[in-house]
């Protein structure tokens, strides 16, 4: 009974809620209330206008919007902006098969004037492969079709939108030509696919020809902030850890990039760059030389931009290296020592020094010398021990370079002869190493190298070396006499107190020469007649003396050629005695011999374990690009050891436009 009740009002409710119940009320409300029916009237219409008709077409409606969710949508890419729609525009209708493909392609390389709509539908189907890449079934059909339109948009899309803006016989910037609007948002769209692309691709040949590809595309890269920021944090990872053909594109597409946005960028660019070479040079060895020097000539390059917002970097980084160096002059801890003695400290006293030395003709940076001689002086100072020989040798080599190339005078000598006087090359040595010890790659010696002697072998070729170089810079200059006499005594005093032949010989050796410069030297100072205070003549008198030559520079270049010589036959002798090596003949065994021999089981034989076990770390980037579809990316630190200092002047040829072979 009470279900029946509940039925009845319930169909009495809907009776009331009809549409001839609903307007009897709103006429009763007319007379009871006409205050509110005027608002009504006035706010409200349709609700005023209720007809039975409009339930009809409510219904209708809802049929229509039925039938729109399942008729399917043409396959069209997808963009960032509403500049996308066009009247123009084609839509991509059903599957992109090759011969769209190669329709598209001749129309991009037409004579005359490219159509917006071609390049617009090139894009929207550059997308789509992007988008349904990930969920492809890995047919034959769908991937050489996303083969072919990748290929296609990499070889000649460039040259197409430069046609339809223009820029070819111009040159002007893109955002000021005509028709630039229209073709702002598909040209966003597709260097966002491009990136993803670009992060998503672990082959070195593909990403050589994308990288390629991107350079002559970034020149859009500049209408676009974002995606500018974007590029950058993924090129600056290839330019760290990519393979070495790799890595000379990555830095071009940064140095192009950051040039056409210099304002806004550089500043940016110099901080991440010089934090990720600081990462990336925590560990060196003869492998990771070659990535690390390209990294600090890059960077020099980078710096080299603009020398006034350089200065502020440099500074600052100068003086943070300056407050390590205190901390651990200060207090005297292990740790703080090690946040000095380590190769990322070194490697950016080396930057420094490379970049000071390069701009001596830039009058804002030169300031700068005398602070950073003084961070490379004090931590030679730091722990003057045996085993930090390798390091001392380093900081040396560096103020020998500033030096050089500034011509800023430098007291260097009493750190090399110091060396001479504080440890006793007699003592004998208690191993015997079977190769010689090689500094180039090591800060701190261990205590059992010490006892070896390659130790003092290599301590004294290094001695000769940076003495013999040090000298022969300071040849011309009027004062060599006086600024060499205290390191000639005290190589006088070594050679009276050494007993080892091949020391004494190198070093005697160096000394005759210079005493041999100090006599020249002080000949030549006989003749002048003019003042010693007056400094442009001592100027133009050792700028005569240094074209005219001197006794130790001669010997210096002379045995400088031989030097170099001989460190390329090191390099490479290995390799040709690996072909040279005697074949020992042993006696043949029988098989019966064999079966009565019972095998022992010692393991994997090492015949040369590695030195070091530590491995690189990981980089982490210092833009902070909200880019959430980004592929992390893993590329093999592939270095070679032939990479060349001079490949950045060589990089126009790198990027010369490449054809369907280089695909």
């Amino acid at each position: 009974m009470k279900r029946k009740a509940a039925e009845k009002t319930q169909s009495d409710s809907e009776d009331e809620q009809s549409p001839e119940t609903h307007k009897k009320s709103l006429e009763k409300l007319k007379k009871i209330d006409p205050d509110f029916y005027n608002f009504l009237e006035e706010n409200d219409e349709n609700l005023l206008n209720f007809d039975v008709d409009s339930e009809e077409d409510a219904s209708d409606q809802d049929v229509d919007d039925e039938e729109a969710i399942h008729t399917p949508a043409p396959l069209t890419g997808d963009s960032d902006e509403s500049d996308f729609e066009d009247g123009d525009t084609k839509q991509i209708k059903g599957k992109v098969t090759l011969k769209m493909i190669s329709q598209w392609q001749s129309e991009l390389q037409t004579e005359g004037k490219v159509k917006l709509a071609t390049l617009t539908t090139v894009i929207k189907a550059f997308n789509a492969a992007m988008l349904r890449v990930t969920s492809e079934d890995g047919n034959s059909s769908g991937s050489s079709v996303f083969n072919a339109i990748i290929q296609m948009c990499v070889l000649y899309l460039p040259a197409a939108i430069k046609n339809y803006l223009g820029l070819e016989t111009s040159g002007k910037d893109p955002q000021k030509c005509k028709h630039f609007v229209k073709i702002k948002g598909p040209l966003l769209a597709y260097l966002n696919d491009l990136l993803k692309l670009l992060s998503g691709v672990t082959s070195e040949n593909i990403v050589t020809v994308l990288l390629k590809h991107l350079h002559q595309m970034s020149v859009y890269m500049a209408c676009f902030g974002r995606v500018s920021k974007q590029s950058l944090k993924k090129l600056i990872t290839l330019w760290s850890t990519g393979e070495e053909t790799v890595r000379v594109l990555a830095f071009l597409c940064i140095l192009r990039i950051t040039r056409n946005q210099q304002a806004t960028l550089l500043d940016l660019v110099l901080k991440a760059m010089y934090m990720t070479y600081v990462k990336n040079c925590k560990f060196v060895s003869p492998m990771t030389w070659p990535g690390i020097n390209f990294m600090r000539r890059s960077l020099i390059e980078m710096f080299a931009l603009d020398i006034n917002v350089s200065y502020q970097h440099v500074f600052l980084y100068i003086r943070q290296l300056a407050i390590h160096l205190r901390n651990a002059i200060v207090v005297q801890k292990i740790e703080n020592r090690q946040a000095v003695y380590n190769w990322q400290f070194v490697n950016s006293l080396h930057l420094w020094t490379d970049l000071l030395s390069a701009t001596t003709n830039k009058s804002q940076m030169q300031p700068l010398v005398y602070p950073l001689v003084m961070v490379i002086t004090n931590t030679i100072r730091l722990v003057p021990t045996h085993q930090y020989y390798p390091l001392r040798f380093h900081c040396v080599e560096l103020l020998i370079s500033l030096s050089k190339e500034t011509n800023t005078f430098i007291p260097i000598l009493p750190f090399l002869v110091e060396v001479l006087t504080s440890y006793d090359f007699n003592k004998k040595h208690k191993k015997i190493s079977m190769k010689p010890i090689d500094f180039s790659c090591i800060l701190r010696l261990a205590k059992s190298q010490l006892m070896e002697n390659g130790f003092k072998d290599a301590v004294i070729e290094r001695l000769y070396a940076l003495l013999l170089e040090y000298t022969a810079n300071e040849s011309h200059i009027i004062s060599f006499p006086d600024i060499t006499l205290l390191a000639v005594i005290q190589l006088k005093q070594f050679l009276k107190a050494c007993s080892v032949i091949n020391y004494t010989k190198k070093m005697r050796q160096l000394l005759d020469k210079i005493e041999e410069n100090s006599k020249f030297i002080e000949k030549e100072r006989s003749k002048i007649s003019f003042s010693l205070n007056d400094d442009k003549m001592i100027t133009a008198w050792e700028c005569n003396i240094r074209a005219k030559g001197t006794p130790l520079s001669t010997f210096y270049e002379n045995w400088s050629k031989i030097n170099k010589i001989q460190k390329r036959k090191k390099i490479t002798k290995n390799d040709e005695l690996a072909g040279e090596l005697p074949m020992i003949k042993r006696p043949k065994i029988s098989e019966n011999d064999l079966s009565k021999v019972k095998p022992v089981n010692k393991g994997p034989l090492v015949l040369f374990p590695s030195d070091s076990e530590e491995e690189e770390e990981e980089v982490e980037n210092n833009f902070k690009v909200d880019d959430k579809e980004e592929v992390s990316v893993k590329p093999n630190i592939k270095l070679n050891s032939r990479m060349d200092n001079d490949i950045i002047e060589n990089k126009d040829d790198i990027v010369q436009d490449f054809s369907v072979s280089d695909w």
